[in-house]
């Protein structure tokens, strides 16, 4: 069965992190993520939460877990996302001015058209803002 880009995203990376809460604040200040759904542990800890930007999301959980997924994810290391946006030149201003975000590459013009830059989050996630998406089947 093929999928289609018609309705809502069907495709969510996951990410996790040793420190979820600070990852969450750092996507929310410096990178524009709206949370979606913040679910914490009885402890107060993040136990899963829901990042929205435009029409994606990202999935944010807690490393050490023990579940499943902690133990498939053990040996993964940092993950990088793409993420479209409209003003690359203020989506960076606002990560660069953020502690914790360390710019890789500027905002640059790329002989296929887009402008991008490129940022690593707190704890070696790639993260990367531009203008190109991907042409998905209508």
């Amino acid at each position: 069965m093929a999928a289609t880009a018609s309705g809502p995203p069907t495709v969510f990376p996951t990410v996790l992190y040793a420190d979820a809460r600070a990852a969450v604040r750092t996507l929310t200040e410096a990178f524009g993520f709206a949370p979606a759904a913040v679910h914490e542990t009885a402890d107060g800890q993040i136990a899963h939460a829901e990042l929205s930007l435009g029409n994606g999301a990202v999935m944010i959980g807690p490393k050490g877990t023990g579940s499943a997924y902690d133990r498939a994810m053990a040996e993964g290391g940092p993950v990088g996302v793409h993420v479209v946006v409209a003003d690359v030149d203020a989506h960076h201003a606002r990560a660069a001015a953020h502690e914790g975000v360390e710019i890789l590459v500027p905002p640059t013009d790329q002989e296929y058209g887009s402008r991008d830059y490129m940022a690593r989050d707190a704890e070696g996630n790639i993260w990367s803002f531009g203008t190109y998406g991907p042409e998905l089947p209508a």
